[in-house]
């Protein structure tokens, strides 16, 4: 099992600058991959993308490369161009004079914008060589990345497999609670009859109509087999190692559509208070799938 939450980061020299790749994801049903790559590295964005899609099948995910120099300054960072905003500015004061304007005031917000303009970038080497290293430095990270969802992943599937425990201690609760139903219900029918005045035998063919019809109204009989049946196949599909996020959330749709069922056809107190806690359950337990890939 694999969360779709995990963070991994690796660092390798590129000459005199340093590369440093992070990976992180939360979770997302299909795969939300974005990249951050210098300018210069545009064309490397497909074989990232591929080599992220090795190591994540769902989740918001995203990579992100920085170069950095010597004293940890950006590689990428705007320089200006100052023999160019000299010229610009000159150029400013030689037009002013020539139309017969006073030359401008050169305030900060000028300079800045002249520089803004004229900036220029330092550019970082595109090669063979400089592609191989930016992969192995993206996949280095996406290890750290893929042990750190493994792990997470474990320690859902220890969640999960204890609360599918509470699960069947609360099915085989009400497995046992549902054969009292309807006797207790003809009890109770045959109270309300007495205390109406109507002193029927419980073995009066009206009785056993009415006590028949509400114990067919109340089995519940298929229901809890086949949340046995969704349960072990939830277990199994948690121990299998595969993907199985939409498979899970698909399975826990099922179980939750028993346990409704049974929650409106048992007519007992216990049982309802037992459902309510199934329905607790199944909430924590789709809350955390939503982190599974």
């Amino acid at each position: 099992m694999k969360s779709m939450t995990g963070y991994g980061r690796a660092s390798a020299a590129l000459g005199s600058h340093t590369l440093t790749v992070q990976v992180n994801s939360v979770n997302r049903k299909t795969l939300d991959l974005t990249i951050s790559l210098p300018p210069e590295w545009a064309e490397f964005e497909a074989p990232a993308g591929e080599l992220v899609r090795r190591y994540a099948a769902r989740g918001k995910v995203g990579a992100r490369f920085d170069v950095t120099g010597d004293e940890g300054a950006p590689a990428q960072a705007v320089a200006w161009d100052e023999a160019a905003v000299d010229a610009v500015l000159d150029k400013l004061v030689a037009q002013a004079a020539r139309h017969g304007a006073a030359a401008p005031a050169v305030t900060p917000e000028l300079v800045w914008s002249v520089a803004s303009a004229q900036r220029k970038r330092a550019g970082l080497p595109a090669d063979d060589g400089t592609r191989g290293l930016v992969l192995a430095t993206l996949e280095e990270a996406l290890k750290a990345f893929a042990v750190m969802r493994e792990n997470e992943g474990a320690a859902l599937l220890k969640d999960f497999l204890a609360r599918i425990g509470t699960l069947a201690a609360h099915i085989a609760a009400i497995a046992e609670l549902a054969p009292q139903v309807a006797p207790a219900w003809r009890e109770q029918l045959l109270k309300r009859l007495r205390d109406a005045g109507l002193d029927l035998d419980a073995g009066d063919e009206r009785v056993l109509r009415e006590v028949a019809l509400f114990a067919d109204r109340c089995d519940i009989t298929e229901e809890l087999t086949r949340l046995r049946s969704h349960l072990d196949q939830f277990a199994a599909l948690l121990r299998g190692g595969a993907e199985m996020g939409r498979k899970a959330e698909f399975i826990l749709q099922e179980i939750g559509r028993e346990v409704n069922t049974i929650g409106g056809k048992a007519n007992s107190i216990e049982i309802s208070r037992r459902v309510i806690e199934l329905k607790n359950e199944l909430e924590r337990i789709r809350e955390q799938i939503a982190n599974v890939e």
